[in-house]
This record gives structure tokens, C-alpha cells and sequence, in this order.
């Protein structure tokens, strides 16, 4: 079963253009706020209408302009769960997930329920009202209503951004549990780069209702082509720079940051020499040192000065001017033995093969 999107509409100033397609398991719809990514979702359960293009899931043609095919939402097998799940308070947990198979047989219902309450750890808590339950089961119980009855595709607009991370991992366990043998596409909203990581199998990276990238987590934010990309991917670093020198033989070339006398050796690409680039960065993936390093194979190595330090939860945040102003992270730990503080000389170590050229 595959997801079939290629689709053009105006909504106001904002223009959605995309055309991608998708297999059974989970992809994540990754992008800024404003990108596109509830538009699509919303496009492909009938909630928005396209002014031209074709939706498709499997070979079901849910929406097809040219035919004039316009399936009703009720009538499209699509399983939808928003951010804000819209459980009912009144009703009990087996209501709530019942609520979709209304005019079905009462066996049916109550087999139905229990076996998508089974699988999402949720059968000692069917009496229970939502109120009673935690943010995690509550978040369970809106998938298991999506679930219950037997969607061809599912759709999540970030119903899992308010849980912690350990959370979000083991609800999703379940989701991919429940569809090894359905095996039917779930597409995911988020504008975290962490959740791509940790929920998706694949990614469909949107920006400004365009698709600028798809593929695999590690292919599309360990290696962005773009600069949007690459500043959503966790690339704290972006700089301009322009090309002094190619080393064809070592696969590298020397690149000057522009307005500074600080240079980078990078991956080479088929840029020329004097031609501007632009390199992404992780503040990850910089090195600190309070003594000048010797003996190292990293290739770049920039003395600075420590201008600002600062603690966001288990990371030490640096700016460092060395030229241009590099943000780095570090454990506690890390910036304890070094002694850091404001006006600290300091050495950055970048390895060529973090520094990943992107596009403007």
C-alpha cells in the first residue's frame, strides 16, 4: 500500500505545490511551522480540496481533478489524529475509541475495541474517563479510535509533541506493532528534528508548500542540500564562504568565511575557485580545547574567544568569536575541565566531513 500525493492549491498568499509518494510504515512530514504539512494531511483526508493534481492510496484514487474525483472525507478510510486529540470527557475510554463504529454490530464493536485496546496497553483502562487517565494513555486512546476501524492510511499532526521523548518512542513502538501485518502508510507531522529520528523510517522535508528533500532520516538531515534544511536538521553553523582552493587529489578544498580571515577545509564539490557556498555545521560536532592542539588529523583548527556561555538543560551552549561567531555544545562535565568562562582563549577542532556544503 502506498500514499500517492501530487497537488497544487491556493490558500490565500500560501501556495502548495508537492508531488511524493510513500510506502506502508512510517514518514514523518518534516518542515518549519507554515511549511505545508497539516495543508497535505488535511488534502488527503478531504478536508482541503486541491485546485488541480491527484491523491491516491493504493489504487484508490481519493481525489483526482482531471476525472473529476472527489471522494467524501466519511468515505475515504483515513484515520486522523490531531494535536489535540479531541477525546470526549464524557464518554468512557471504550466509548471514545467506539465512537467511529457507531451503527455496527455490538459483538463487532466490543471485538473491534478490545483487540486495538490490547494492542496499545489500554484494556485495564476502558471504564476510566479521560480525565482519569495520563497525557501518554489519553494520546493511546486517540490512536486507538483512529485504529479501530481499519484505516487505509493514517494521518498524526503532532499528537505526541507534548510527551517526553521515552514516551513518544514506546506509543510508536506500538503503532509500528499494530502495523506489521496491515502495513498501511502513516504520515507524521513534526517541525522536531529529534522526533524524525527517533519516530521515522523516512522523511518528506517541506518548505514553503515545496518538497525540498526525501529519503531516509540520516540521507535528508545528516545530509541537507539546503540551508533551510540544514538550520531545521540542528545545524547551528551556517556560513557563507568562497572557494581559495580545490584539492582534487585529497577530496577537499580551502574555503575563506566571508567577512572574516578564518578558512575551512571542506568536502570538495564542483564548485570553482572564487565561487561563494554556503557550510552547515553541528554545534555538535565542534571540539573544545583551552591549549592549542597538536597532532590531530582534523584539518581545522581555529583559535577564538569564549564570548558567552550558558546551560539549557543536559547541554553547556558556547559562543565562540573566532572570526565569525561559532556556537558549540558541550556536556557539564566537558566545560567544568576546561575551565571556561567570558574572554577564555580557546581552540575549535572541525573535522572536514562535518562541514556539509548546502545550498542558499
Amino acid at each position: 500500500m502506498t500514499v500517492a500525493v501530487d497537488v497544487r492549491m491556493r490558500l490565500s498568499a500560501f501556495v502548495l505545490d508537492v508531488t511524493f509518494e510513500v510506502p506502508a510504515g512510517v514518514t514523518i512530514l518534516f518542515g518549519a511551522s507554515g511549511a505545508g504539512k497539516t495543508t497535505v494531511l488535511r488534502a488527503i483526508a478531504g478536508l482541503v480540496r486541491p485546485d488541480h493534481g491527484r491523491i491516491a492510496v493504493g489504487e484508490r484514487v481519493l481525489f483526482d481533478d482531471a476525472t473529476s474525483t472527489d471522494v467524501a472525507v466519511q468515505q475515504r478510510q483515513v484515520g486522523y489524529v490531531f494535536q489535540q486529540l479531541a477525546l470526549f470527557p464524557h464518554l468512557s475510554v471504550e466509548d471514545n475509541i467506539a465512537y467511529g463504529l457507531s451503527g455496527r454490530p455490538l459483538d463487532e464493536r466490543r471485538s473491534r475495541v478490545a483487540s486495538v485496546a490490547d494492542s496499545f496497553g489500554l484494556l485495564t483502562l476502558l471504564q476510566r474517563k479521560p480525565t482519569q487517565i495520563s497525557g501518554g494513555e489519553r494520546q493511546r486512546a486517540a490512536l486507538a479510535r483512529a485504529l479501530v476501524t481499519d484505516p487505509a492510511v493514517l494521518l498524526l499532526d503532532e499528537p505526541l509533541s507534548a510527551l517526553d521523548h521515552v514516551v513518544q518512542s514506546r506509543i510508536m513502538d506500538d503503532l509500528r506493532g499494530w502495523n506489521e501485518a496491515r502495513q498501511i502508510p502513516v504520515l507524521y507531522v513534526t517541525h522536531n528534528h529529534r522526533e524524525v529520528y527517533a519516530l521515522g523510517e523516512r522523511v518528506v522535508a517541506l518548505e514553503a508548500g515545496r518538497v525540498l528533500a526525501t529519503g531516509s532520516p540520516h540521507d535528508v538531515l545528516d545530509h541537507p542540500t539546503h540551508g533551510v534544511l540544514a538550520s531545521l536538521a540542528g545545524f547551528e553553523n551556517i556560513f557563507d564562504a568562497v572557494v581559495i582552493e580545490r584539492r582534487e587529489r585529497s577530496g577537499t578544498m580551502q574555503c575563506r568565511l566571508q567577512g572574516a580571515i578564518a578558512e575551512l577545509e571542506v568536502p570538495l564539490t564542483e564548485a570553482a575557485v572564487g565561487q561563494m557556498v554556503r557550510i552547515a555545521i553541528r554545534a555538535g560536532d565542534i571540539l573544545v580545547s583551552n591549549q592549542e592542539p597538536v597532532g590531530l588529523s582534523a584539518r581545522n583548527i581555529l583559535r577564538g574567544t569564549l564570548a558567552e556561555l550558558s546551560v539549557h538543560g543536559p547541554t553547556v551552549v558556547a559562543g565562540v568569536d573566532a572570526g565569525v561567531h561559532f556556537v558549540v555544545h558541550l556536556t557539564p562535565g566537558g566545560a567544568d575541565a576546561l575551565q571556561l568562562h567570558g574572554g577564555s582563549r580557546v581552540w575549535l577542532v572541525i573535522k572536514t566531513y562535518s562541514c556539509r556544503l548546502v545550498s542558499t
